[in-house]
């Protein structure tokens, strides 16, 4: 249960998708992939990504609880594992050791704009684990807010990558990506510390 009041968890919902979905590097990429070209083709491609993304990580924050009943996981475990996976992504993220090089595939939009760039398995779990401590229908509607403030964002982002870069410049990019890559290090800790806690107090010492 979560010990956060409503206008707490809209806040840490909608900056978590944000933080570890990564607009700016998702956008980075796809300049690359565009080769910095603007079409209406690509346009599209962004759009179908960013509705398959929504619908992709909506459907994982609905049927998370039903997958831990199915395969008899404890909330704990999970948050454990999905903690330790989000460091390991927040640590590539930091080395610039996940980049995905440029293809010559007539459409990405699934992959890799959809996954794993906008619902990865990193986005998945976050939005998984934060569904599941909404304690109240008004903070389970802000998940869905915040996966759609991530898409929204990613689409805007990838529209426009040729504007941002302009703006920004190579160093801008960087450090924006690395203080995106420090926050979600940060939430990811908060999970494992989170979930070693949830183990401490429902596992029988003795």
């Amino acid at each position: 249960m979560s010990n956060l009041i409503t206008p707490e968890f809209a806040i840490m919902a909608i900056s978590s998708i944000i933080a570890i979905m990564n607009p700016i590097s998702t956008s980075a990429i796809f300049l690359t992939l565009t080769k910095g070209q603007v079409h209406e083709k690509y346009r599209k491609m962004a759009a179908k990504s960013a509705k398959l993304g929504f619908i992709i990580l909506a459907s994982f924050a609905l049927t998370g609880t039903l997958l831990f009943q199915i395969f008899s996981l404890e909330l704990y475990a999970f948050q454990i594992a999905g903690g330790i996976l989000l460091i390991t992504v927040a640590l590539n993220m930091l080395s610039e050791k996940n980049g995905i090089s440029s293809t010559d595939h007539e459409d990405f939009s699934i992959i890799p704009l959809t996954f794993p760039l906008t619902a990865g398995p990193g986005t998945i779990m976050t939005v998984i684990l934060i569904f599941s401590q909404a304690t109240n229908l008004f903070e389970a509607i802000f998940v869905f807010v915040g996966i759609a403030v991530g898409v929204i964002s990613s689409y805007f982002g990838m529209t426009h990558a040729h504007r941002l870069f302009k703006f920004f410049g190579r160093d801008g990019i960087r450090v924006v990506t690395s203080l995106m890559s420090i926050i979600v290090l940060a939430i990811a800790i908060q999970f494992v510390i989170g979930g070693v806690i949830a183990a401490a107090t429902q596992i029988p010492m003795g």
